[in-house]
């Protein structure tokens, strides 16, 4: 049987009576509560997690072309002036020296942030009613940060290798360096993102949740969030008039937020629609077991 349908129903009838409560559970106040936290704390996260990022490929590694596979991925998400501006941004703020412990800090903080209410979303929607406490849950998030920052600098050195490569073959050209290094860079970011999903849906909630469930949901939120990103580059010209308009000087913050709030809701929705994946299939199971003991006895 497959994972994304229930049990006891007609095909054709399954996929919808399976969307229904999704759509209805993004349409709770609760849940858009959460995803706007989430969405916060991103805006707050985002430019220090950059900033780390691109300090330890210059600092520490030495690498100019893992800090310009850094730039490749900042304008795969955000195309256009504001890719252009936060590079710049990042550029300036590294000319004074190595980065400073308290951005290193700052970033820590803010990104647990993150995972505070996704905790208690993911808790809500396997049914887990106790959350942890404030202390445990920042050690979760802790490591739960430095894993998938370490997928996401993993993917980006990818991209570095593969600049490197084309160089040393002779083949170093602007316009075919550009085209080679997004290419290998989206060939490696949707499985590296796909993984950080799972990680982070079967080891944030405070319970035992169905690893089986978690990956195909997975799979399916990661490509939806690159779906966002193509949607991103066709609105973006026509959103940003409407927002310098509406927003003025914060247009970039607030392009952020909603793009964030967006993929937050992504994220809630997959995790809903394991969670009564799963317990399907349990019910399935019980009622085969059911059956089994009845017919024998």
């Amino acid at each position: 049987m497959h994972l994304f349908t229930l049990a006891g129903e007609p095909e054709s009838a399954r996929p919808v009576s399976h969307y229904r409560p999704t759509i209805r559970y993004l349409m709770e106040t609760e849940v858009h509560v959460y995803a706007f936290s989430m969405a916060a704390n991103v805006l707050l996260s985002f430019y220090p997690f950059l900033l780390v990022m691109v300090s330890f490929c210059r600092h520490v590694l030495g690498w100019e072309s893992a800090e310009q596979a850094i730039y490749v991925a900042l304008k795969d998400y955000y195309p256009g002036q504001i890719g252009e501006f936060i590079e710049r941004n990042l550029k300036a703020s590294l000319m004074g020296g190595p980065l400073q412990i308290t951005s290193l800090l700052l970033l820590l903080f803010t990104a647990n942030g993150i995972f505070e209410p996704l905790e208690v979303a993911l808790n809500r929607a396997w049914g887990i009613g106790k959350n942890r406490s404030f202390f445990r849950n920042q050690l979760v998030s802790l490591g739960l940060i430095f894993t998938c920052g370490g997928l996401a600098l993993i993917s980006m050195l990818l991209t570095a290798l593969n600049q490197e490569l084309w160089r040393q073959l002779g083949f170093a050209g602007a316009h075919l360096t550009l085209w080679t290094n997004l290419a290998l860079f989206k060939m490696a970011a949707v499985p590296v993102s796909i993984l950080a999903l799972v990680l982070v849906y079967w080891l944030l909630p405070n319970g035992h949740v169905s690893l089986r469930s978690l990956i195909p949901v997975s799979i399916m939120v990661g490509v939806l969030l690159e779906v966002l990103k193509y949607l991103n580059l066709l609105v973006w010209p026509f959103l940003r008039i409407k927002l310098e308009r509406e927003y003025g000087p914060f247009v970039y913050s607030v392009t952020i937020v909603l793009w964030a709030f967006l993929a937050s809701m992504v994220v809630l929705a997959g995790a809903d629609w394991a969670a009564r994946t799963a317990r399907a299939l349990a019910l399935q199971s019980n009622s085969e077991v059911d059956t089994v003991v009845v017919g024998t006895s």
